[in-house]
């Protein structure tokens, strides 16, 4: 598949985020491997999968794009998603064909425009996890195909609970090819992100993270409860 089969592949459609709950009872490569295909059965036009191997294992099965990342936590930087060179070398040797980083704009191993670099001479796509509209236009200025929503809110202070429909506008407005991501939760709100513009949109816990959409509904049957007793 070249760069632009794929980025056409994935014009106002849905990545499914399968990272499942870490060290969870759904975090092994075959359950990921098997949710992986059960989102392309419901329509997924691509997933981003966490971690070499299990990017390696999808990639064997499933016929729709991989958008590979690694998450390292290292103790000296902030940066979590794709912080290594060889971490890029890796996901594209394991077939990722959409490979993407943290691009905001805090302490790094490595500069942002040397992971660039490589995801293109790995013959890759680029995406770039942006905060910021900044993040996204020194990103555009690489030439990074892809640029998502995916930090905004967690680079500090309390996480929002919608969805940065601004950060959305301002970059669609710029003409980029933007990847909504973050808190996409109902199937409305990513609905509203392509009416604001979004190329297209990631959805991960909603669908993957078992745990967390179970906790959702007992939380919500909780706090009905205590109104009952009331």
């Amino acid at each position: 598949m070249d760069k632009k089969y794929i980025l056409k592949q994935l014009d106002h459609q849905l990545i499914a985020s399968c990272q499942p709950v870490d060290n969870g009872p759904m975090d092994t490569p075959e359950a990921i491997t098997r949710m992986a295909l059960a989102c392309r059965e419901g329509g997924a036009a691509a997933v981003r999968i966490q971690g070499v191997i299990n990017v390696a294992e999808v990639a064997k099965v499933l016929d729709i794009p991989v958008v590979g990342i690694v998450k390292r936590d290292l103790p000296d930087s902030e940066v979590r998603i794709t912080p290594f060179l060889e971490d890029v070398y890796a996901l594209a040797e394991a077939g990722a064909k959409v490979i993407a980083y943290d691009a905001t704009q805090r302490k790094r191993p490595v500069a942002t425009s040397e992971l660039v670099a490589a995801i293109h001479r790995s013959g890759c796509i680029a995406m770039a996890d942006c905060a910021t509209l900044e993040d996204g236009i020194l990103a555009a200025e690489m030439g990074v195909e892809l640029i998502g929503t995916t930090m905004s809110g967690y680079t500090g202070g309390p996480v929002p609970k919608e969805p940065d429909y601004q950060l959305i506008r301002d970059l669609a407005e710029r003409g980029y090819q933007v990847v909504a991501e973050g808190r996409f939760n109902q199937p409305e709100l990513a609905s509203k992100a392509i009416s604001e513009g979004a190329y297209c949109v990631t959805v991960g816990s909603a669908i993957t993270r078992v745990e967390h959409i179970c906790q959702w509904f007992c939380d919500a049957i909780d706090e009905a409860s205590l109104i009952v007793e009331k």
